[in-house]
């Protein structure tokens, strides 16, 4: 007779939502803007709350206005264990806040951890975060009011997110978020097309099947035509 039930190990994905107010009427005035294209996307959000301590937070009202649009809130991440009580009690899961650094090409690649991994990465100067090195299953690059360059291997699970442009000089099996902030006139340029999920400016498409032999594993750009993705390999266009 079989066991009720077996655990076995699993990958969800998930948005991680970066708060810069803890004022839910703002956030909800914010969210109200794009919250239906995130919905569509049916997956869960964790809300990093790196920038806020407990006291400076109503959490549930925070999560009431998330709650509220049909966007479930899975966990709260911080770099402070004493949220884990906090998530708890308002009954999310915790992930503690990674320190992986995209921008320190010197520091050894990070080791492949089960919790996900985010890396808010500031531009300095000209705006344009530059990633060489891999980007493994569960970690996440974000180049905030910049492009993003990425010339590592970007593998299944891993995800970047870039307010302005996203180019990828290799092999891409994750997501890739450009526009983040609604910009419709960004663009996505992949080396070798393999993505899971592709996204400008909220509106995105994922890859169940493959695509066709010109643009599977081919150089393409991915861009918004009028209300729909389009997807184009670049020796078609130069």
């Amino acid at each position: 007779m079989k066991a009720a039930f077996e655990i076995k190990s699993a990958r969800t994905d998930a948005l991680a939502v970066h708060l810069n107010s803890a004022d839910a009427a703002a956030v909800g005035a914010a969210l109200d803007k794009c919250a239906a294209q995130y919905r569509e996307l049916n997956l869960p959000l964790l809300l990093d709350m790196q920038a806020f301590r407990p006291a400076a937070v109503d959490i549930p009202a925070l999560l009431a206005v998330f709650r509220s649009r049909r966007l479930p809130v899975a966990a709260l991440r911080h770099s402070d264990e004493t949220w884990a009580k906090i998530a708890a009690a308002n009954g999310v899961a915790f992930s503690p806040a990674g320190r992986h650094s995209p921008n320190d090409t010197a520091a050894a690649p990070a080791p492949q951890t089960a919790a996900r991994e985010t890396a808010p990465a500031k531009p300095s100067g000209h705006p344009t975060v530059f990633v060489a090195e891999p980007v493994r299953t569960g970690q996440q690059v974000y180049a905030e009011n910049a492009d993003l360059i990425v010339t590592g291997m970007v593998s299944e699970g891993a995800e970047l997110i870039a307010d302005g442009n996203i180019h990828i000089y290799a092999p891409m099996r994750g997501r890739a978020l450009a526009g983040a902030k609604g910009r419709r006139d960004a663009r996505i340029f992949i080396h070798s097309m393999q993505a899971e999920l592709v996204s400008i400016a909220g509106i995105y498409r994922t890859f169940d099947q493959q695509l066709p032999p010109h643009l599977h594993r081919q150089a393409v750009q991915v861009y918004l035509q009028k209300e729909r993705l389009a997807i184009a390999a670049l020796s078609e266009i130069i």
